[in-house]
């Protein structure tokens, strides 16, 4: 019947098998793998940051988004009241901060150098 095709081996192919556990291994494992590349670190790295903001106390040093250093003066359920500076206060919210300075070192960068 057909010019290009004898009708012989048309009808002797075999059907399409139906893909089982097999043809699943593929993209499981793709997926698998983007979950341990991007969806596992993003959701730890939120975690961490979570427990952070949760901790924050007052007299905590830390460092904003926009890198401002300061320490913690006033905790409050959105916002925190920072001093970046003797006497100047600074309000900012409380997921603005980035993270977490060891003791220290706001007092160390706010020294004023000796004058001889």
């Amino acid at each position: 019947m057909s010019f290009f095709i004898s009708d012989a081996v048309a009808a002797a192919a075999p059907t399409a098998a139906q893909p089982g556990i097999e043809g699943m291994l593929f993209p499981l494992g793709i997926l698998l793998f983007f979950y341990l590349l991007f969806l596992r670190p993003q959701s730890k790295r939120a975690k961490e940051q979570k427990d952070m903001l949760t901790a924050l106390s007052k007299g905590a040093e830390v460092v904003t988004t926009g890198g401002v250093l300061g320490k913690v003066v006033e905790v409050d359920a959105n916002f925190v009241c920072l001093e970046v500076a003797d006497g100047v206060l600074v309000q900012v919210q409380r997921h603005a901060i980035a993270t977490l300075m060891p003791k220290g070192t706001y007092k160390t960068l706010n020294k004023k150098p000796k004058t001889v």
